[in-house]
């Protein structure tokens, strides 16, 4: 299937608006602009082979409007406040649980930031935010919630919980070494507040335009260029224009 019919079919179903249409597809072009697949760990890949092509290496929340020192704390209420825009950007088959979902370890009480259930990989999938680079030892804390959840959450019939480490940055060598020794399944991804280029988007609407228009993909204008707008002056003047042909 061709990327524009993706674009189409995903629209669909999603009952995406002209405004979400346009952000998905600059999105997806950075993608495919160049941007590393998300990393997970090689536990996640052996319990969940296609768990890789459910998640990103980087989700757009450009929506938020964060200020860029907001607290995680910030970050939190506005995943929330616009949650059905999340769920768009996380993907199909994303499910809301909870949020500050609460497990129990022993006598310790503690939460999970964000829970969903992803409907494809019958599975639980604990969120953890964080404001900040990704650090070695974030692992350990959202392992000990994954077994918490394996252990008192997960029904019988359900696979493992995956993790998911939302980080400000990231080093992608420290992932590297870290993901490699987990024996978690998990995957650390980085949320962007700052949307690709516009110059992107008209490139991809070109290439979009291309595939569904090949004949005349030729004569398509070398870059998308903005809609004219006519005030109301011109509209009079093209009309009396008109009359006088007629």
């Amino acid at each position: 299937m061709g990327t524009a019919a993706r674009h189409i079919l995903a629209a669909i179903r999603g009952d995406w608006t002209k405004r979400e249409v346009e952000r998905q597809i600059r999105t997806q072009a950075a993608r495919r602009a160049g941007l590393p697949r998300a990393r997970v760990s090689a536990v996640l890949a052996q319990v969940h082979p296609t768990a890789i092509e459910n998640f990103k290496n980087a989700y757009s929340v450009e929506f938020l409007d964060l200020p860029d020192d907001h607290s995680e704390a910030e970050l939190h209420g506005a995943l929330l406040r616009n949650l059905g825009r999340f769920i768009t950007e996380l993907g199909r088959d994303f499910c809301f649980v909870g949020s500050e979902y609460p497990v129990q370890v022993g006598h310790q009480d503690f939460a999970i930031d964000l829970l969903f259930f992803h409907r494809g990989l019958a599975c639980l999938v604990a969120i953890e935010l964080k404001v900040r680079e990704f650090r070695p030892e974030d692992l350990g804390k959202l392992s000990c919630y994954l077994e918490a959840l394996d252990r008192d959450v997960k029904k019988a019939h359900e696979r493992p919980s995956i993790g998911v480490l939302l980080c400000a940055t990231k080093d992608n060598e420290v992932v590297e070494y870290a993901l490699n020794r987990t024996l978690s399944p998990a995957l650390v991804a980085e949320y962007q507040t700052v949307l690709p280029s516009r110059l992107l988007l008209q490139r991809t609407l070109r290439d979009l335009y291309a595939q569904l228009t090949p004949e005349t993909a030729s004569a398509a204008p070398a870059e998308a260029s903005e809609p004219r707008v006519l005030t109301g002056t011109a509209r009079g003047r093209r009309s009396a224009k008109a009359r006088r042909v007629r």
